[in-house]
């Protein structure tokens, strides 16, 4: 069937249906019925009776009513077989015209694949043994006015499931399957975190300062208030102010929205799991992190050493630990023992990447920052197995406690797996003075024009005068994680409604 063709034949079953459901109307019985209550489920049935020889099965006389989605009919006359889909699970149904009388037979007989129905009888095996429902009533419950994909093609266009996800959970049950695998990893998270003494909690989503990141955020305006407002590209400062008033250890399954671009891996909109545990540091952080994704990866995958995209992924084994110097040595044995302390070096080997040195944020860059940006280009797309990357430099971590002996970096890392970011944490930076520094020099990069660039939140400040005890505190992407651990490529197919451009009209 070619492309101009498709539409053509949609349209004319469209109108095909719409019929259908005028002729429904105009009749005594209700369209759109709500008065119908399953009794059963495919999947509990299956899990109860499958085993049952159809010998013993029969003379129990196990009566049910069941409903879902008809994704198969075979019409056979005065007999006919229909496969219904309720959730995860089918079931099968056999339907008689004398069971259910010759009206009913033949108003099933034109009901359409998708059509919702409902159907009471008994359960029987039929001689090649698959569980069915004898019906003695079928009716249906909701009309399906679109066609379904063609059930062996699926649906192609990668765009269709994405922007239209209820047609993909319907046609495809790889979707369905890993969407209930993100919800076990959450709930897996959740329990982890507050069996680990950590207590949930809320922060706001509104902000009047853009905080915690550094990154560009979607601005808003309350009109009660008349004041702008931000959505939070992250709740980091807030979850340190419970810090201050007490709470030693809390966490935030929450979503966060930064307006930068659409990729694989980034979507506007998405989840994170940040969490803040007094009294420890950046190295307690690194443990208990690698404690959490194996965690996870057992509860997702079944063990601690899975594939994703066709290579192995090793949570068994401890996570490497790498300052930025080594991993550019490690990964790019070029630059083994020359100085990467050489501004001018450094310089000229982005330059040599195609990345503008002379303009934008890494135009006055020190040392530290270029070497961040030499690890980004030749060493982070390798990381494939699972690497913190620590002691990042001052300049690009403005919330983070400097290094003791070393105040030029920071006690900080990024975990990398695959070769992307899956986590961000550091030792806080409880000093309220040169808190307020960071900041005031944040506000002049943002003065410069670094759009990313963080504002002075005074109330921060404040709350640090008060005075917070030693903290860690760590940033893990969720979606990140769960793409690692259902082999997803994209980060669209583990959300279930994607930010997309606008559809174009038909």
């Amino acid at each position: 069937m070619n492309d101009e063709q498709q539409p053509l034949d949609e349209n004319k079953i469209i109108s095909e249906r719409r019929a259908k459901l005028t002729q429904i109307r105009g009749s005594a019985a209700s369209a759109y019925p709500n008065d119908f209550k399953p009794d059963s489920n495919a999947a509990d049935l299956h899990t109860r009776f499958d085993h049952i020889e159809a010998a013993e099965l029969e003379p129990m006389a196990v009566a049910v009513a069941v409903a879902g989605r008809m994704v198969l009919q075979r019409l056979m006359g005065r007999a006919s077989f229909a496969t219904l889909k309720d959730g995860a699970a089918q079931l099968q149904i056999y339907v008689r015209e004398e069971n259910v009388g010759a009206e009913a037979y033949a108003e099933f007989k034109r009901f359409d694949l998708g059509d919702i129905l409902a159907a009471t009888g008994t359960l029987f095996k039929t001689r090649t043994g698959e569980l069915t429902v004898q019906v003695k009533t079928v009716r249906l419950l909701a009309k399906s006015l679109r066609p379904l994909p063609d059930k062996f093609h699926g649906i192609a266009d990668p765009e269709i499931k994405y922007r239209q996800r209820y047609l993909g959970l319907i046609a495809d049950s790889s979707t369905r399957d890993r969407f209930e695998k993100r919800s076990r990893i959450l709930g897996a998270l959740r329990a982890f975190m507050v069996g680990n003494g950590f207590l949930e909690v809320e922060t706001p989503m509104l902000h009047p300062i853009p905080g915690g990141a550094a990154a560009l955020p979607f601005k808003t305006h309350h009109n009660a208030l008349d004041m702008p407002m931000f959505l939070r590209i992250a709740p980091e400062l807030y979850l340190k102010r419970l810090i201050v008033g007490g709470f030693d250890r809390v966490f935030e399954i929450n979503r966060s929205f930064r307006n930068e671009g659409v990729s694989t891996r980034h979507n506007p909109e998405f989840t994170m799991l940040e969490f803040y545990a007094a009294y420890t540091d950046y190295r307690w952080l690194m443990d208990y992190t690698e404690k959490l994704l194996r965690h996870l990866a057992q509860i997702a995958t079944g063990g601690e050493v899975f594939h994703y995209q066709g290579r192995e992924v090793d949570f068994a084994s401890p996570f490497d630990r790498l300052t930025i110097t080594a991993a550019i040595e490690k990964y790019a044995p070029e630059y083994k023992g020359q100085d990467l302390s050489d501004v001018e070096l450094l310089r000229r080997e982005l330059k040599r990447h195609h990345v503008a040195v002379d303009e934008g944020p890494l135009a006055s860059a020190g040392a530290g920052s270029l070497q961040l940006a030499l690890f980004e280009e030749v060493a982070e797309h390798l990381l494939w197995q699972p690497t913190f990357i620590i002691d990042y430099p001052v300049e690009v971590s403005p919330l983070a406690r400097p290094a003791d002996g070393a105040k030029h970096l920071t006690e900080r890392f990024e975990l990398f797996i695959a070769g992307r970011e899956a986590a961000n944490a550091f030792s806080e930076l409880n000093d309220p003075e040169e808190q307020a520094e960071r900041f005031r020099a944040q506000a002049l990069a943002k003065e410069a024009g670094d759009a990313e660039a963080m504002y002075y939140d005074a109330d921060y400040i404040r709350a640090l005068e008060y005075g917070m005890p030693p903290t860690g505190g760590c940033g893990i992407g969720v979606d990140r994680v769960v793409m690692l651990l259902t082999d997803a490529a994209n980060i669209r197919d583990v959300i279930l409604f994607p930010h997309l451009r606008a559809e174009e009209p038909s």
